[in-house]
């Protein structure tokens, strides 16, 4: 080959789905410096935006559209990262190294990465569809929320996990009537161990919601088309003229099942993101990891979205990079950052680290005298630090946790 002629073409990577996993995939591959061309497939029709202010600073009016854009369209041809949207893809041919859009093309890969998140769970009840039930994941769902609550004077909703209280914050602070019907014995049960749920109970009744727990939902009542009402078991109704049904998410895995690649609640993947197809990689919501102990752990974060994608993209390049890292999240409530640093499932011991009446405080979980979480509320140095001590196997002792004038950052020295 002379110097004249250009290297032969490849099909290169192909990264399905646009969102935090997606674009993460994409530019480490940059990053990693590999040269050949990359294609980021967006079902939906905007370019890759952020999804955590969708419940909080968009949907309240704080955060401006334009800032939600993950990156501008300039930077990404800079990059050649080839974005298309509004492309949805029905089948991956993995013997031909293949996808099948929904428009009938095909497109070749030499690696693909699948980053195609999760939907909403739907509510199995009649009703569901009536005008005025809505759910949020998506922009497009927070924009059609954020106009209904303009004229929403009754909002109820059913969840009481992150969505759904951050949604009832909001829907407080622009003066709307909000009911909260949760089915479990306390809010956040999944998540969040019950001191926690048991702060965010005061701190939702204390701001006029109503909130009712082990509630069951037995008929969505409808006039003229639209929501009207919900009942309970208990024969109670509560009006609604906007109802947001927050009940979780369903991975995305139709997709990768269709092709033969192992599913369990997520796409299985293992600490480098590969799926059981060497030329195949997963990240983000729509994965399941495999763990050392043959378990499966599937996260919806945003930490977790963008570490598994940074692994996914430096083994489509034949490289190793195990994501380990301690598990974080957030959501903001009203005036309250909760900050959670590890998984706190399975503790047998729980201290605190400052004033719960002060609104400023953490909870360290530990099992069989080990740390292995952290709650924290409007505590961002406890979380910081927690999280650094998790990653590094440090654990400080119950006591010195349980004492504010322990500088559990000294050790880290």
């Amino acid at each position: 080959m002379s110097a004249t002629d250009s290297p032969p073409a490849t099909p290169g990577m192909l990264i399905v789905g646009a969102g935090l996993a997606g674009l993460t995939v994409a530019e480490t591959l940059r990053a990693e410096g590999y040269v050949g061309p990359i294609t980021l497939l967006g079902a939906e029709p905007h370019a890759p935006y952020q999804r955590p202010p969708l419940s909080k600073g968009f949907l309240l009016g704080d955060t401006p559209e334009a800032q939600l854009n993950m990156r501008p369209a300039e930077m990404l041809a800079k990059k050649e990262i080839v974005l298309k949207v509004g492309a949805g893809v029905t089948a991956i041919d993995r013997a031909a190294k293949q996808v099948k859009l929904a428009d009938g093309s095909t497109l070749s890969y030499d690696g693909l990465a699948l980053c195609t998140g999760a939907r909403l769970r739907p509510l199995p009840l009649p009703g569901a569809d009536l005008a005025g039930v809505v759910g949020l994941r998506s922009l497009d769902d927070s924009k059609a929320i954020k106009a209904a609550l303009e004229t929403a004077q009754n909002v109820v909703i059913i969840g009481g996990g992150f969505i759904g209280l951050e949604v009832a914050a909001v829907a407080r602070k622009k003066g709307k009537q909000v009911t909260v019907l949760e089915a479990a014995e306390r809010l956040m049960a999944r998540v969040v161990p019950p001191a926690i749920s048991s702060f965010y109970l005061d701190l939702h009744t204390g701001h006029g919601v109503d909130l009712v727990l082990n509630a069951t939902i037995t008929e969505l009542i409808g006039k003229d088309g639209r929501i009207a009402a919900v009942k309970t078991g208990d024969g109670r109704e509560f009006a609604a003229d906007l109802l947001l049904v927050g009940i979780g998410v369903i991975a995305n895995t139709e997709l990768a099942q269709a092709a033969g690649l192992e599913v369990a609640n997520g796409i299985v993947v293992d600490a480098c993101s590969r799926t059981s197809d060497p030329a195949i990689v997963a990240a983000g919501d729509c994965t399941a990891r495999r763990l050392p102990d043959g378990s499966l752990r599937r996260l919806e974060s945003v930490q977790n979205a963008m570490e598994q994608a940074k692994s996914a993209a430096v083994a489509l390049l034949g490289r190793e990079r195990p994501f380990t890292a301690t598990p974080w999240f957030w959501s903001d409530q009203y005036d309250i950052k909760l900050q959670m640093a590890g998984l706190s499932a399975g503790y047998d011991q729980v201290v605190t680290r400052g004033d719960p009446a002060t609104r400023k405080y953490s909870c360290y979980y530990y099992r069989a005298g080990e740390l292995i979480a952290i709650d924290s509320i409007n505590q961002s140095p406890d979380h910081l630090t927690g999280r650094k001590l998790m990653d590094k196997g440090i654990s400080p002792t119950p006591q010195q946790a349980a004492d504010p004038a322990c500088d559990l950052a000294a050790l880290l020295a």
